[in-house]
């Protein structure tokens, strides 16, 4: 299986002598979810902030489908998709018209920008009329898979997630992570997905990424993780959240 993301000896801080990433190397694999699990500080939304290229390594270096990161870094990000927690839609936009932003941005033709949404719209289970309304007019869980379809609109090669999930009740997260588990597997995309919810990466990804502290202290898939926990850390943090 190929890489997605490859951190090589990667290092970053934002105080000096604080690092957030401390020596970090890692390989993701294509075609999969992998989940990044960390308690808050730990470095999980660092890692992403450097794939995504908003922030940059002290030292090390972080290559994307085998290619390190462009100059043209606005370019780059457009081969990205992005969802938070909270689905993060303009609130003076309709659900269309935030869907479909980036497309526009990029100049697609008007008709492979409907063809697309629609097809986002049926992927995520969602009803048509919620093309023109506000995301305010929406429940929580409808705006999440509103959010999930606009990280999707350009076809990314790679989907990020920062707790996507975490702002919806949990009786409504069980359908969206049913939901996204088969849009994943439809459109293909590598997926790096960033949670503090152990039972939530167990359900959704395939590769575990357990980081403390600035390093990574288990990566491996999840039946290997669950099944041979490498330290009292990972032991723990299993035990907690999936008892």
């Amino acid at each position: 299986m190929s890489d997605c993301v490859r951190f090589t000896e990667v290092w970053k801080s934002y105080l000096p002598d604080q690092p957030v990433l401390k020596g970090v190397s890692l390989a993701l694999p294509a075609g999969a979810t992998t989940a990044i699990v960390g308690e808050s500080g730990s470095g999980k939304t660092t890692l992403l902030q450097l794939v995504n290229a908003v922030e940059a390594p002290d030292s090390g270096t972080v290559q994307v489908f085998d290619e390190p990161i462009p100059e043209d870094r606005v370019r780059f990000r457009r081969q990205i998709g992005y969802s938070v927690q909270g689905a993060g839609l303009f609130p003076h936009m309709t659900n269309r018209e935030n869907v479909t932003l980036l497309a526009r941005l990029e100049g697609w033709k008007p008709d492979l920008i409907d063809a697309r949404f629609v097809e986002l719209l049926e992927e995520m289970e969602l009803p048509e009329d919620v093309a023109d309304r506000y995301p305010r007019e929406l429940s929580g869980g409808q705006q999440q898979r509103v959010g999930l379809c606009r990280a999707l609109m350009l076809r990314p090669r790679l989907l990020l997630l920062d707790e996507p999930f975490s702002a919806v009740d949990p009786i409504t997260r069980v359908g969206i992570y049913d939901r996204f588990r088969e849009v994943q597997a439809m459109e293909g995309v590598s997926t790096l997905l960033v949670t503090h919810d152990m039972r939530e990466a167990v359900k959704l990804a395939q590769m575990l990424v357990i980081i403390a502290e600035g390093r990574i202290v288990q990566a491996d898939r999840v039946p290997e993780v669950l099944a041979n926990p490498r330290t009292a850390y990972v032991a723990q943090l299993l035990k907690g959240q999936l008892e």
